[in-house]
């Protein structure tokens, strides 16, 4: 993962779409990919054919740049807009879970209702409470005030070879029922894990805890980041 930088204050004159639409596009693209317009119009629960629509109108706007056949990735501006938003719905999701005692399961949605309605004033309050966390609950990093998101040393467990061993620290899905089923697991930030083995074509991965042996389909391990030992 690499350090990110917004250097332009975002406008809070946008609207609640536009802050969802770049919110979106930086979720799907965040590991290098460009955002596809099909799977941004899945997420935002809209027609492909009005997602693009909306992507022209934020390429106009400097936003986004549009690339051909491939999808939509942010702008500099966009991204320091975007990182706004990520801020605050991460620390929304450590409030839900620290002090209203939600499960990780279920603060995303709740997130989202409310990241694009506060202000700084609630932001800055909610870090403080928080005790100015660096994570998510599911293990994403924090962006800074300053639109700064830290170096990790996260690698994908799947990446690794077999044998090896670290610190679960983040849990890369929003997905409801997959985060509880890890959560039952215990397959949360902060567990220890090493990697037995993995199928060959895309089967599943056995992992070993520091209580049991788990096997997991691919898809599951897929979503598991960890730092080695």
């Amino acid at each position: 993962m690499m350090v990110t930088q917004a250097s332009a204050s975002p406008d809070e004159t946008l609207n609640e779409a536009t802050l969802r639409y770049l919110d979106a596009i930086y979720r799907l693209s965040q590991h290098g990919e460009p955002a596809g317009n099909n799977a941004l119009a899945e997420r935002l629960n809209v027609t492909p054919s009005a997602a693009s629509l909306m992507l022209r109108r934020l390429a106009r706007r400097g936003l986004v740049e549009i690339k051909p056949y491939k999808g939509v990735v942010l702008t500099a501006r966009g991204l320091s807009i975007a990182l706004r938003t990520v801020r605050r719905h991460r620390l929304l999701e450590v409030f839900l879970v620290q002090v209203m005692r939600f499960p990780w399961h279920h603060v995303d949605r709740h997130a989202q209702a409310l990241q694009t309605v506060i202000d700084q004033e609630f932001e800055d309050r909610i870090d403080q409470i928080t005790g100015h966390p660096t994570r998510c609950p599911h293990g994403h990093i924090i962006p800074t005030r300053e639109g700064v998101l830290p170096p990790v040393a996260d690698v994908r467990l799947l990446d690794c070879p077999v044998g090896t061993s670290g610190v679960i620290r983040c849990v890369d899905t929003d997905r409801d029922d997959w985060l509880e089923y890890l959560g039952r697991l215990g397959l949360v930030p902060g567990a220890h894990v090493t990697l037995e083995s993995i199928a060959p074509f895309g089967g599943p991965a056995t992992l070993r805890t520091e209580r049991e042996v788990i096997t997991l389909g691919f898809q599951l391990a897929e979503v598991i980041w960890i730092e080695q030992d």
